[in-house]
């Protein structure tokens, strides 16, 4: 028996195998194709199954799957040939009994995004194959930024999500791309909170080190600094021997070092544009408090937590007061601010560049190295060379598109 709108239909090892018609157009874009295709194929007794269109520099794809009677194909395939003339593209047709599945169907879905100034097809491949060796299957393919990076992302079936990571990684590493790794599933979409080290990371100076300029004390401050970020040091010994050659600096020194803060590219628009999405966002440093405050008031952040200097009769002490906000500080924040909001942790993010973020890259469930020193790219689950800190959104599955419709609003 032939079913006028779903062809032939039997079900084997679970899955529905039914006639289909499979549909490429191909051409240079320009209004009226999509409704020239459809209304070739209305006549008939077709069903549409799945449908995908892209247009790349002017030049559009639009793949079409449908159910079909048997008995129309070939009336199909002449009508189309019509069409193809008529809407001067190409169009190819591939009539056959086959299984149907849909991506919803897939189990182990994971999203992989590959981001790079220039992605070359290498790196491409070596992406392809490492998911091949590990069982998966790549099930959709599309850009999501253009500027000022290239960001493409592959939607796979079939894989175990740490296993895959930890190939990529060392790809990322050969091939000087990044890549990350992440679920799917709509808990990609739940309610986040970004947890960012400010110094080298939300700003692109060291704030101790601005300070240490001031007081004549910079070459001394930047090698404990760099021995402490490489994890050589401990991060509070470290911390208190470079704030003690802070000791008879000016408290009016510490206005002076905000104005010669910089904002890292794209930090504004991170921070914007979760804001805007409902997430939430917080900063912890081992740098100090008074000097951040103006930026966390600027960017409109609810929640940080940093170091606080002694200053007494207007100079600074050389002395810290209160708690230290070290690598297990920066974690506890990171879980205290996510218990606030009731996030759990696996929809944190983490991101930070030094030995001191480790635990709180680690607690997170993202993990992010931003041009990090190599033993923290190592412990994270992802990494970001490029210095555009809004890089972040694409490992959400944020587009530039997005972004700037957010922007717009």
């Amino acid at each position: 028996m032939i079913h006028d709108n779903l062809g032939d239909l039997m079900m084997t090892d679970g899955k529905t195998e039914q006639f289909t018609g499979l549909i490429l157009l191909s051409g240079e874009d320009k209004p009226g194709i999509t409704e020239g295709l459809f209304e070739t194929l209305s006549p008939f007794a077709v069903t549409i199954l799945d449908i995908e269109q892209v247009v790349i520099r002017e030049r559009v794809i639009l793949t079409v799957l449908l159910a079909v009677n048997p008995a129309h194909a070939k009336a199909i395939e002449a009508d189309l040939e019509e069409c193809s003339t008529r809407l001067g593209v190409d169009i190819a047709t591939a009539f056959e009994e086959s299984s149907i599945s849909s991506i919803a169907d897939k189990r182990a879905l994971c999203h992989v995004v590959v981001l790079a100034p220039d992605l070359n097809p290498g790196a491409f491949t070596a992406v392809a194959s490492a998911i091949a060796s590990n069982g998966g299957n790549i099930e959709r393919i599309h850009r999501t930024a253009s500027y000022p990076v290239t960001a493409i992302e592959l939607t796979v079936s079939g894989v175990a999500i740490l296993e895959l990571r930890t190939e990529l990684a060392q790809i990322a590493n050969q091939n000087s791309v990044d890549i990350a790794v992440s679920p799917g599933g709509l808990m990609r979409w739940a309610k986040k909170l970004v947890v960012m080290d400010v110094d080298s990371t939300l700003i692109q100076e060291e704030v101790i080190e601005l300070l240490g300029k001031k007081a004549g004390k910079g070459p001394e401050i930047a090698a404990i600094t760099e021995s402490a970020m490489r994890g050589e040091l401990d991060f509070e010994a470290s911390l208190r021997a470079r704030v003690k050659l802070l000791a008879g600096l000016p408290e009016t020194v510490l206005t002076d070092v905000q104005k010669e803060i910089t904002l890292t590219p794209g930090a504004r628009t991170l921070v914007r544009t979760m804001h805007k999405l409902g997430h939430h966002v917080a900063l912890v440093s081992g740098g100090f408090e008074s000097v951040i405050a103006p930026i966390v008031a600027d960017l409109g952040i609810k929640h940080m937590r940093a170091n606080n200097l002694e200053i007494i009769d207007g100079k600074i002490t050389g002395n810290l007061t209160g708690p230290i906000i070290d690598r297990a500080g920066k974690a506890s924040a990171l879980r205290d601010f996510a218990n606030e909001h009731s996030i759990a942790l696996e929809q944190t993010i983490a991101i930070g560049d030094g030995a001191n973020d480790l635990d709180m890259i680690s607690a997170a469930g993202l993990g992010i190295a931003f041009n990090a020193k190599p033993a923290v790219k190592a412990a994270a689950d992802s990494s970001l060379s490029a210095p555009y800190l809004d890089s972040v959104l694409y490992l959400l599955g944020i587009t530039r598109e997005e972004i700037e419709e957010s922007d717009a609003l």
